[in-house]
């Protein structure tokens, strides 16, 4: 199943996509698409509808993130092999764990802003996993039963927050809207083999990332396990599992984005965002006009 959240940010309805690709209203099956309705048993009963017997969406309504009410974001560093080799840093013997706050979450078509004085944000496509059962200490072989679905993450980045003022890599991953998930969440059983996605980005209509999950250096089970020890796992909790080569950091010169560009990015299976950069203006908070029509 293709699971979507339409309507205006903070006000969101659960939605199926059906065969023909129209958003019908789930919102009398479910009240949302959160942990509380990712159980295997909720989904099977959501998977027990007709779709064609419920409302269609309304034309043209904003899609949401994919999941509300997230507990956890969490995020893999430097996990594919290209990538690690492209920004000259080593293979991890371990996966790299960082936080992405939860405020950052987007709809995957809401304007990306551009912190204020940032001069360094940058693109990343990321497969990201969404947790349906709560884990803790499973191991690899069992990880996948924890696992809902699949959904895109751009995972965006100001790279000098990151690296260049101390601390830790979350500085530069949670600013407003650095977070947008969708457009759908794709159930697991439609995507048989997570390790073998092509996926891009492009900048501007210019490709800049072409990659795919095979050359990832943790998989999709191997993460979820290794997350689950040293945390709780929720239902409903995404982890964004790292990006392939073509950030704009590991060019040369290096490029980043600004105020006027787009960024169109996609991964086999799992649908395409696109986002429009603009400046920072006044509060952050205020992020209502950055959210777009469907």
């Amino acid at each position: 199943m293709k699971l979507v959240r339409f309507g205006e940010a903070g006000h969101e309805k659960p939605g199926i996509v059906d065969a023909q690709g129209q958003i019908r209203d789930l919102s009398g099956t479910i009240p949302d698409i959160t942990g509380a309705t990712l159980s295997a048993e909720s989904l099977a009963r959501i998977r027990a509808v007709d779709p064609d017997t419920l409302p269609l969406a309304p034309a043209g309504q904003r899609i949401g993130a994919c999941v509300g009410q997230v507990g956890n974001f969490i995020a893999i560093g430097l996990n594919y092999a290209d990538h690690a080799a492209e920004t000259g840093a080593a293979i991890p013997a371990e996966p790299i764990i960082f936080n992405k706050a939860r405020s950052c979450i987007v709809g995957p078509n809401d304007d990306t802003i551009l912190p204020r004085k940032s001069e360094k944000t940058d693109w990343e496509v990321e497969l990201a996993i969404v947790i349906g059962e709560r884990a803790s200490y499973v191991g690899a072989n069992e990880a996948l039963d924890f696992v809902a679905g699949y959904c895109i993450c751009n995972d965006v980045s100001e790279r000098e927050f990151q690296i260049e003022r101390g601390g830790t890599w979350t500085k530069g991953k949670g600013c407003p809207t650095f977070g947008p998930l969708g457009p759908w969440l794709v159930t697991k059983d439609e995507i048989p083999a997570p390790q073998n996605l092509s996926m891009w980005l492009d900048v501007n209509g210019e490709r800049m990332q072409t990659g795919s999950t095979k050359t990832m250096i943790f998989n999709v089970a191997q993460i979820v396990s290794y997350v689950s020890h040293f945390m709780i796992l929720e239902p409903g909790d995404v982890i964004t599992t790292g990006t392939p080569p073509g950030v704009g950091m590991g060019m040369k010169p290096q490029r980043f984005l600004k105020a006027g560009d787009v960024v169109s990015l996609g991964i086999e299976g799992l649908g395409e965002q696109r986002q429009r950069v603009v400046a920072f203006e006044g509060s952050a908070l205020d992020t209502s006009k950055h959210h777009r029509g469907h």
